[in-house]
């Protein structure tokens, strides 16, 4: 196997969010943690403290599913690709890196840039529970899809216009309106963000014009 374990048997891993790359906890695993989260899809580490195997999320429910595990140049930190079923840390923050140096503290790192598309739908889907006076997206979503599809194309139609004629900064800004409204339509068909981005992945190699006709062929 290409992992240099330590003296003790054991091996840093870090758990990463798989869709947005945020960098979610860093824990220990041995051998037998390694080949329990391979066998199960679920992270497993060990403790140091304890001395035993742990299952992420054992006692709070927030497990980490595992999409990949990978392993670095020299075999001594291990990488897992996560989907996580809530937050990753004990204190209920959604990343264990809540605190930068001078104490301030926030939700943890970012991800990559386009995963705020990500944050985005997670909060949308937050606001479900929050009242309509206090929430545009609840009441968009409590209006019901006649009212979100209206607003998509008045979103379009200024979108298209800046396109056509606008500064960068109103091409922006209408941009940022258009794709929260899709993402409001989403939310209101059940249809996860995820699968969008699958979709995008699945396209990358092939080429557009095979790709339309054989959505003509369907």
């Amino acid at each position: 196997m290409l992992i240099a374990w330590d003296d003790r048997g054991l091996v840093p891993a870090v758990a990463q969010d798989a869709t947005t790359g945020a960098v979610l906890m860093v824990a220990w695993m041995n051998a037998e943690a390694l080949a329990r989260t391979r066998a199960t899809g679920e992270a497993h580490f060990f403790s140091r403290s304890r001395q035993a195997l742990w299952r992420k999320g054992e006692t709070s429910g927030n497990v980490l599913a595992v999409r990949d595990i990978r392993v670095d140049c020299d075999g001594d930190v291990l990488l897992l690709a996560c989907d996580p079923t809530g937050p990753a840390c004990h204190t209920g923050k959604p990343s264990c890196f809540y605190r930068d140096l001078d104490g301030r503290e926030d939700d943890g790192p970012r991800g990559a840039p386009a995963a705020v598309l990500d944050r985005l739908a997670r909060t949308i889907d937050a606001r479900r529970a929050a009242t309509a006076d206090a929430s545009y997206t609840r009441a968009l979503l409590d209006a019901g899809m006649p009212e979100i599809l209206a607003k998509i194309a008045e979103e379009h139609g200024e979108l298209a216009a800046e396109l056509g004629a606008g500064g960068a900064h109103a091409i922006v800004h209408e941009t940022a309106d258009l794709l929260y409204h899709v993402l409001v339509g989403l939310a209101a068909r059940g249809v996860p963000v995820a699968d969008v981005w699958a979709e995008i992945e699945r396209r990358f190699g092939q080429s557009g014009h095979a790709e339309k006709a054989a959505r003509r062929r369907e």
